[in-house]
């Protein structure tokens, strides 16, 4: 007998309110003492909620997936992460007086879910929500570079030319994302679109995982490769803000 659709909201209700701002990740076992459920509804639940985007895995841990914020824009933004995001875009917009905004990876594409536009009038064109490619871009590059098992998932299908600067290779690809990571740091050049240059950096949480991607575009005609190098500890250090202030840290030097 199929089980009573009410029934099953109250066990993902519950499921979802086992997450705080407190602990913002938890494993399946810490979600099934909280919740109660027995172990097969619990990993049952939690897998199609993550199939759906309402939470995302990170390692053995979830946490609410970006899609919940779609549904709960005017909720999203009064949140501690919004609140502490906002003001750090708009002190390195005003920095750099480029367009500053913030990606996560969401379902195989990158989601613009913060951001704080350039006063000029030449800008490139975004908005929260807007939805791109991994392989292109320096947001792009980041979330690849630190995100578990992403590049992988990337790169076994096509990767489709936006521009005669895009990398379709996906050897090419690998060693791109490489040097980003040793770097710490992503410039790509008209990779995306043509004439148009990004510079992006990681934010990380309290358990070194990776929250986004901190970036600043704009046209290659203000941003050639030489500023984008000048903007670079701008970027950097904001990002590192942001890891302090949402209680993260970066990972461990690699050997």
């Amino acid at each position: 007998m199929a089980e009573q659709p009410l029934l099953v909201l109250a066990k993902i209700t519950a499921i979802l309110d086992a997450f705080t701002l407190s602990q913002p990740l938890r494993t399946a076992g810490e979600i099934r003492a909280a919740t109660g459920l027995p172990a097969s509804t619990t990993h049952r639940l939690l897998a199609n909620l993550v199939d759906h985007g309402f939470l995302e895995r990170v390692g053995e841990q979830y946490r609410i997936g970006v899609r919940m914020a779609y549904w709960a824009g005017p909720a999203a933004r009064s949140r501690d992460f919004v609140e502490l995001l906002t003001p750090q875009l708009r002190a390195l917009r005003d920095e750099t007086g480029e367009t500053a905004c913030f990606f996560r990876a969401e379902q195989g594409s990158r989601v613009c879910i913060g951001l704080a536009e350039t006063r000029h009038g030449l800008k490139q064109e975004m908005y929260v929500g807007r939805i791109q490619p991994l392989h292109v871009g320096s947001s792009g590059r980041v979330l690849l570079a630190w995100t578990e098992g992403l590049l992988d998932q990337i790169t076994s299908a096509p990767l489709p030319a936006l521009t005669d600067a895009t990398i379709t290779d996906p050897h090419e690809l690998r060693r791109a994302v490489a040097q980003t990571r040793a770097a710490g740091y992503a410039i790509t050049v008209g990779e995306r679109l043509e004439a148009a240059s990004g510079l992006a950096a990681p934010v990380f949480d309290q358990h070194s995982a990776l929250v986004g991607a901190l970036t600043v575009m704009g046209p290659t005609l203000r941003m050639p490769i030489e500023v984008c190098k000048q903007m670079v500890d701008s970027v950097v250090n904001a990002a590192d803000a942001l890891t302090a202030a949402f209680g993260g840290r970066k990972p461990a030097p690699e050997n």
